[in-house]
């Protein structure tokens, strides 16, 4: 009798080993992200994966697909099945690619669904110390004044960080050379360091720096003054006329999703974004928080698309 418990107990626990992982990955949803870890896109993944979890009854895990200025990640969840197991956590540079490559096995659009907007994060012209300037109008004058003197570092050809100063320099004329690196940690530690004159960077990677002597903050990108650095003008009212250039940041998921997963996604979203201990940590990456149904953030992305589209025309970056 004890043998045959013995031997019914054993095939038990093999039936469970053999069944555990089916049953764990059936119930598993992938958030991935793009970039590398430490990007604002990780960070803002994996401070809220665990809640969201939490809410819907699975287990939300994140992924780092990086490679291709973000678009490997991109790709492998416009292939996903689309039932809401495989997230992408996105940002602007999502709708960039639409312009900035010459061909993309996806399209930025057509082939994703807006399941919830999450907050828009604004950028900082950062200036070094080096540079005897102020304000925007000082830097541009000391550009023109010493011509092909300036540069200025970015992330890489086509990133937010190189599109949104070329952007810049299309309206107010400065005189500046790119300078493309590898991240935009990079490009503000070589502005640290005195080796770049200016980089326009997230205020996730800004904001530490607000009182580094080293640096000097001349302005924000959005449409107004950010309440993370309200003494800082907008670009546009330090004589930048009509600029203005924030990311906005949400989950997509592939086209066709079922309606009612999204929106079941989407109100787990809006509540969180209600919960004090979620709002502490966006505010810590400088993200303003803005719940949007999913009808009003497609709507949003096809806006983006278009917007984009102008800036890297204008910039005239482009990638084969």
């Amino acid at each position: 009798m004890v043998r045959n418990l013995r031997t019914l107990l054993a095939l038990l626990l093999a039936l469970v080993a053999t069944a555990s992982p089916a049953q764990t990955s059936q119930g598993v949803i992938r958030v991935v992200v793009p970039f590398a870890a430490g990007g604002v896109q990780d960070v803002l993944a994996r401070s809220f994966n665990a809640e969201l979890g939490t809410l819907i009854g699975r287990s939300v895990i994140v992924e780092n697909r990086t490679g291709a200025g973000g678009t490997i990640g991109n790709a492998s969840v416009a292939k996903a099945p689309p039932d809401g197991h495989t997230l992408l956590l996105a940002a602007a540079s999502h709708t960039i690619t639409g312009s900035l490559y010459a061909k993309l096995p996806y399209h930025p659009i057509d082939d994703f669904t807006g399941i919830a907007h999450i907050g828009s994060v604004d950028y900082v012209l950062m200036a070094s110390a080096e540079v005897p300037a102020k304000s925007l109008k000082e830097f541009a004058d000391y550009s023109k004044s010493h011509p092909g003197k300036l540069n200025y570092a970015s992330a890489g050809n086509g990133s937010a960080t190189h599109l949104s100063m070329a952007y810049l320099a299309s309206l107010t004329g400065l005189d500046m050379v790119h300078v493309p690196l590898k991240s935009t940690a990079e490009a503000i530690n070589e502005v640290i360091a005195g080796r770049a004159h200016a980089v326009i960077a997230s205020n996730i990677g800004a904001l530490p720096f607000a009182r580094d002597p080293r640096v000097r903050m001349l302005g924000v990108t959005g449409s107004k003054r950010s309440r993370f650095l309200p003494e800082l003008p907008t670009l546009a009212e330090s004589g930048a006329a009509g600029y203005e250039f924030d990311s906005w940041l949400g989950l997509l998921g592939p086209a066709g999703m079922p309606k009612a997963v999204v929106d079941q996604l989407n109100a787990a979203m809006a509540t969180l974004l209600k919960d004090a201990r979620i709002l502490e940590r966006l505010a810590r990456q400088g993200i303003e928080p803005r719940p949007l149904s999913p009808d009003a953030f497609n709507a949003l992305l096809r806006e983006d698309f278009v917007k984009m589209a102008k800036v890297v025309k204008i910039s005239g970056a482009r990638i084969d």
